[in-house]
């Protein structure tokens, strides 16, 4: 009886087929012939488990298939069709032009990152954006690090390591990837103070809690949840006269690192950095990829003196913004100095839409997909874990699956397989597709990705 392990083809002949040839010249030889090895085992071990072995085809159709997951560009580009504006799966904010082209030039070749020009000696890549920040702020000065989580981190980790921290026993939140405020502190070295009550906490419960080891007070913005009814929080202003008069610094977690007025859109007030650096507090803790709109980082702003103690901590260089990053964001907080952000921050331009416009295109597509879809009224929400709860009107176009096969998840499957992947939702076996969300560039990519789909 032949060995089944005898139809097992050798690597060389594998490497001399047509379709592997094409991934050596795309690829190298090495990781190629790596890959059919590995491919070969595979196979090897399905026999020895008691499995048929796959036929030459197939084995050079698992060759493609693992160089196609392994070595494609990532991440890839996909078309937000869901109505959330801040989706933490597809990456947040997306860029404006400007902030993309920055990005660019930084990444692209040398740059200015550590040198002063006028003195041709090192200099810092913290000064301008500081001077950014204080700038559309009215902070004294700004540190940026990689994202928010970290800027808490290092902020906790200067100010008060080995010192005790209260927080109200409300705010001693978890946002999203399980990062818990205790965790933070337990990690910056501080130990937290909890006081008040889950729904209701006053300054004078903070007051009682402080004593010769009280390192900070933490006001945490609880941006990814809300409580409501029987509730009390004291103001912001209250927190800071009480560090004022025991010489207890205040800090303060924003989490979204809003800049504009929400309650102007509709939707209820998010704390705004300026209104934080207003009322006193040392620092301001805040997100660069969530309501400011711009690339992942964590902002810190504050008291000048605050910020450097911050700036020579050795934590603060293991959590350094990178360049890219950081022109990207030096981008985007201009448009805020030059008053266009609602205009030119992708975000902000969805949030700003009015309910007809995006009417209008929701009625254009269905005119193009034709009678597989109908246009219905809907609600956007921010997404991001920032406006828990809050939405804003909008439409959508409908493609009612319950009578093809499969259903919406055959369809929203063919649509993320699309030349550029479409993501839309799901609502009662019907596909949704919210143009709020889908930047005017992506419109033709979407109606062609939807049709093919349809028609599949």
């Amino acid at each position: 009886m032949k060995s089944p392990f005898k139809s097992l083809p050798s690597v060389e002949k594998v490497l001399s087929d047509n379709r592997v040839e094409t991934l050596v010249q795309r690829y190298s030889r090495q990781v190629v012939v790596d890959l059919v090895r590995s491919e070969i085992d595979t196979a090897r071990q399905t026999i020895l488990d008691g499995y048929a072995a796959p036929d030459f085809d197939r084995l050079v159709q698992a060759i493609e298939e693992s160089a196609e997951t392994n070595w494609r560009e990532w991440p890839v580009h996909v078309i937000n069709a869901t109505g959330v504006i801040l989706h933490t799966n597809l990456g947040r904010a997306p860029l404006s032009r400007e902030a993309t082209d920055a990005a660019r030039r930084a990444a692209l070749g040398y740059s200015d990152l550590e040198l002063d020009l006028d003195t041709g000696r090192r200099g810092s890549r913290q000064a301008h954006i500081s001077n950014l920040m204080a700038e559309v702020t009215g902070a004294e000065a700004a540190i940026v690090v990689n994202n928010n989580a970290s800027a808490l981190l290092l902020g906790l980790a200067a100010l008060a390591s080995g010192k005790e921290v209260i927080v109200s026993r409300g705010e001693a939140v978890e946002i999203g990837g399980g990062f818990r405020v205790p965790d933070v502190l337990r990690q910056s070295g501080a130990t937290l103070i909890e006081v008040g009550t889950t729904n209701r906490t006053y300054a004078r419960d903070f007051e009682e809690a402080i004593t010769e080891n009280t390192g900070a007070i933490l006001a945490v913005h609880a941006s990814n949840f809300r409580i409501t009814g029987f509730t009390h929080a004291p103001e912001l202003s209250e927190l800071v006269e009480l560090g004022a008069r025991h010489s207890v610094v205040v800090l303060h977690d924003l989490g979204s690192g809003c800049l504009l007025d929400t309650t102007a859109y509709g939707l209820a007030h998010e704390p705004m950095a300026q209104e934080s650096i207003q009322a006193g507090v040392g620092l301001g803790f805040f997100s660069g990829d969530k309501l400011l709109g711009g690339p992942q980082a964590g902002i810190i702003a504050g008291k000048r003196q605050l910020i450097d103690i911050v700036a020579r901590h050795p934590l603060a260089r293991a959590v350094r913004i990178d360049k890219m990053s950081m022109a990207a964001l030096a981008a985007t907080v201009l448009h805020y100095i030059k008053g266009e952000a609602e205009e030119k921050v992708p975000i902000w331009r969805m949030i700003a839409m009015p309910e007809g416009e995006v009417a209008s295109t929701a009625e254009r597509w269905q005119a193009k997909l034709g009678d597989q879809a109908s246009v219905e009224s809907a609600m956007s929400t921010i997404g991001g874990g920032s406006l828990p709860g809050e939405t804003i009107g909008s439409w959508v176009v409908v493609i009612d699956c319950r009578n093809r096969p499969g259903g919406a998840e055959a369809l929203a499957n063919a649509l993320r397989h699309g030349d550029t992947p479409v993501i839309g939702r799901i609502e009662d076996e019907r596909v949704l597709l919210d143009p709020r969300t889908v930047l005017p560039e992506e419109e033709e990519s979407l109606l062609a990705v939807v049709t093919d789909a349809i028609r599949a």
